[in-house]
């Protein structure tokens, strides 16, 4: 099992691609940074619900590839 990254840093533990705007939040429909696999599932969450469920998912997931440090980044 794939270790959980507690802060909001890009980390990628298998994950096949990088999240784009077509890649959506399953809460809201946001453009998603943050994907999470869970079994065979995967659930994809734009940073606020990221954050908002990563105590409870952390708990069950197998990988967690956050790309939300990607929202500071100049442009």
């Amino acid at each position: 099992m794939s270790q959980i990254a507690p802060e909001t840093t890009a980390v990628d533990l298998g994950s096949s691609h990088e999240l784009t705007a077509a890649d959506r939040c399953d809460s809201c429909g946001a453009q998603a940074y943050i994907r999470v696999a869970i079994g065979e599932s995967e659930l994809l969450f734009c940073a606020h619900h990221g954050k908002k469920y990563q105590e409870k998912l952390s708990t069950i997931a197998s990988d967690w590839h956050d790309e939300s440090a990607r929202l500071l980044e100049n442009k």
